[in-house]
């Protein structure tokens, strides 16, 4: 069993030419053709096939970006939510000081 890694760009734009997996000189176990457009190699899961351009991983990224703001205006909401409640805490306190019903005296 084998595959072919066509040709590809690498990330420095050279043209890397197609191979065949898996490769002389290689791991005999690698028959299958992994990697992302840019950087290809051969390996032995079939699982880590990626025939995605990097674009995929935008969407990972806008994924966390959402779950990220989402967690910030939760945050920014319990801020907001203790500082009114402790403003409304001390406002409400009464101004006067409570009279006990002992008066000091100077002897």
């Amino acid at each position: 069993m084998s595959a072919e890694c066509s040709s590809y760009l690498n990330a420095d734009k050279v043209l890397v030419s197609g191979f065949s997996c898996p490769r002389a000189g290689g791991d005999a176990r690698a028959v299958y053709c992994c990697g992302f457009q840019d950087v290809k190699y051969c390996c032995d899961d079939p699982h880590s096939f990626f025939p995605y351009e990097h674009s995929y991983m935008w969407w990972l990224s806008v994924g966390a970006l959402v779950g990220l703001s989402i967690a910030a205006v939760v945050l920014f909401a319990f801020i907001i939510t203790v500082c009114v409640l402790c403003y409304l805490f001390i406002s409400t306190k009464p101004r006067s000081k409570l009279d006990t019903g002992l008066h000091l005296q100077m002897a």
